[in-house]
Formats: C-alpha cells, sequence, structure tokens
C-alpha cells in the first residue's frame, strides 16, 4: 500500500476517477494532510464528520474522497440542481431536496439504500459550523431506518489529519449514541475550537 493511504476494503463503493484521485492526493500532500485510520468494509453506512467548525472541514473532507475514490452521496437543496450544474452535482453524489414538501428527505435518502445496493450517505449531526448544543438526529434517524452503521470521521486541524473511525452501530437511544460521537470528536482539534 502506497505511503499515506488507509485500507479501503473491496466491499466500499467507490466512484474510480483517476484525475480526482490525482487530484485530491496532490492537494492534500501540498497542504500537509494526512489520512489515517481505516474505512470499515462495509457496502452501505452512513458517514458522518466533525467536529465541523469551518468551511475548509468540507475543502479537506472532499479532498480525502476524491484521493480514497468514494462514492458518497448527499443532500443539497434542489434549486440547485439547475442547468448547467445538475449533472456535475449528480455525478458526484448530489441528492435534490425540496424542503418545501416535509418528508422527502427521508424518503429520497432512503430510496438510496433500497434493495440491499451499496451505498454511502453522508451528513453532518452538527447541521451548522456554528456552535450548538446538540447534534440533529436525521443521520441517526436514516442509519437506524435503512439499518447501516455509522462512520464517523473526524478532522482535526491540529494533527492536519482526516482520521476514520470505528464504526457505531445505532441504537435505539439517540442520545447515547451523539454523546459517543462527540465523545470521538472530541479528539480532534476543530478549526474553530469556541465553536464546537
Amino acid at each position: 500500500m502506497p505511503a499515506n493511504m488507509i485500507d479501503v476494503g473491496p466491499n466500499v463503493p467507490r466512484r474510480r476517477n483517476a484525475f480526482l484521485r490525482g487530484l485530491g492526493s496532490i492537494v492534500l500532500k501540498l497542504a500537509g494532510w494526512k489520512v489515517t485510520g481505516k474505512v470499515a468494509d462495509e457496502p452501505r453506512f452512513v458517514l458522518t464528520g466533525g467536529p465541523h467548525t469551518s468551511n475548509w472541514d468540507f475543502i479537506f473532507a472532499l479532498m480525502t474522497l476524491w484521493k480514497l475514490e468514494l462514492d458518497v452521496h448527499w443532500i443539497g437543496k434542489h434549486t440547485i440542481f439547475r442547468w448547467p450544474f445538475r449533472s456535475l452535482f449528480t455525478y458526484f453524489g448530489g441528492i435534490p431536496v425540496d424542503r418545501r414538501k416535509p418528508g422527502t428527505l427521508f424518503r429520497d435518502v432512503l430510496q438510496g439504500f433500497s434493495g440491499n445496493r451499496p451505498f454511502i450517505f453522508a451528513l453532518s449531526p452538527e447541521g451548522t459550523r456554528s456552535k450548538v448544543e446538540r447534534f440533529k438526529p436525521g443521520f441517526h434517524r436514516i442509519a437506524r431506518k435503512a439499518d447501516v452503521p455509522i462512520l464517523p470521521v473526524g478532522v482535526d486541524f491540529g494533527e492536519k489529519e482526516i482520521h476514520f473511525g470505528e464504526l457505531i452501530h445505532p441504537e435505539d437511544d439517540f442520545q447515547a449514541d451523539a454523546a459517543r460521537l462527540r465523545a470521538y470528536w472530541e479528539n480532534f482539534r476543530p478549526k474553530y475550537p469556541d465553536q464546537f
């Protein structure tokens, strides 16, 4: 395995693209960032990253996904999925959601997990870059309804590291699972510590 590369098992959904893999690798290397841990060898899971306090979290996370060629899906307001960006956003895993229609978010995301097909869905429990007292339960609700584990990823600006953690198998008790997730993320230094 090449230096600064982590193990990605054969069951993990991948989107092979040599250009994006190279771009992600180069950007992370030039910025001095490393990727550690292990991507659990699972075909279906909810990926959740944090602590989320800056737009830079997204940039380094995206470069990591490109470097590892992970086929990750995410949600965005339906209004951004218009020409000329619709095809691009869809290629990169985007799922348009009309927030004016209650319940469509869960329906559209759960459709991705239907039929036991390989599917990774990414969502931030914080839902914002600002400080929050409680995580939003959407990521947990989706994982429970789809009967899939949660893969936490830590973003550490102190060590310049993206770390893939151990799977969390969600239980009935959302608060207990949220506490486990927060405890994991407390090991990492956010860009703006006062916002976590």
